[in-house]
């Protein structure tokens, strides 16, 4: 495991959050064969990078996946907090990139289509799955067989996502992941709309109006770096939600999200 100083930490969980990740890993959820799309996400809980809420943001969220025909894994990435982490601001997306290869190396044995393993995203989540998504060094290579597995998502599906670094966007999940006086390459490498690509995977973008939590601002300027490269992106911001959306029992038209992400999946031929 890279970046570690060797220590044997103990997972720390409280009301189904993890706080302290002993061992980063992956929850898998396999449709039946028969409902099997080929398709795959990489599922990355939100927590402000301070903790992991992997139920009801991660383990619910694979099972409405399976639903469709996705097979999904909820990522438990060690969080920058881990006093086991040399370089702090990167063990999460180490684990994230580490859990791509995975997936890709596995996924003839799984039944899923290499080309169409995904990321999903929500909150602090987010920021791992578009730093995954934009940043294309590979911080994840100890030199076994996996190294040969690419990690790029080939689509990504952002709820509520952080995704500027940039003061004032989201202070939580930034002191957390950079400490409290960031240089400003360490900035700009974990904001997202600063590193996008032309080669960056298509984006399905939730967010609500009035989040009083992440700024809607994330997205609408992570919309913006995407179409400035030409990559396919479908952004929607909802006039309520709040830092809350979730599967079902939204307010008004957010609760039509998932409706309108099962859709936009199969226009991007997803589900063929």
């Amino acid at each position: 495991m890279p970046n570690s100083k060797g220590l044997k930490l103990k997972r720390v969980e409280e009301r189904e959050r993890i706080t302290q990740v002993d061992q980063p890993g992956l929850y898998a959820f396999f449709t039946s064969n028969e409902e099997n799309t080929g398709s795959a996400v990489l599922i990355c809980p939100p927590g402000g990078y301070q903790k992991l809420t992997y139920n009801i943001a991660g383990l619910q969220i694979a099972k409405w996946f399976n639903t469709i025909g996705v097979n999904a894994f909820v990522l438990i990435h060690r969080l920058p907090t881990s006093p086991d982490l040399i370089k702090p601001a990167y063990g999460s997306l180490q684990d994230a990139q580490r859990a791509m290869k995975i997936i890709r190396a596995r996924a003839k044995d799984w039944g899923i289509d290499p080309q169409k393993v995904g990321v999903y995203g929500s909150s602090a989540g987010g920021n791992v799955a578009t730093t995954l998504s934009t940043l294309e060094n590979d911080y994840a290579g100890i030199g076994d067989s996996l190294d040969a597995q690419g990690f790029l998502p080939n689509f990504q599906i952002l709820v509520s996502p952080v995704v500027s670094m940039i003061e004032h966007f989201h202070e939580g999940s930034r002191e957390a992941l950079l400490g409290e006086n960031p240089s400003e390459e360490l900035v700009s490498k974990f904001s997202s709309e600063k590193q996008v690509k032309e080669n960056t995977p298509p984006a399905f973008i939730v967010h609500a109006d009035n989040d009083p939590v992440v700024s809607s601002m994330n997205s609408i300027l992570y919309y913006i770096a995407l179409k400035e490269k030409g990559v396919n992106a479908s952004l929607h911001i909802f006039p309520q939600g709040g830092h809350s959306i979730a599967l079902r029992n939204n307010p008004g038209s957010a609760n039509q999200w998932t409706a309108i992400c099962e859709t936009w999946m199969d226009e991007m031929n997803l589900f063929h």
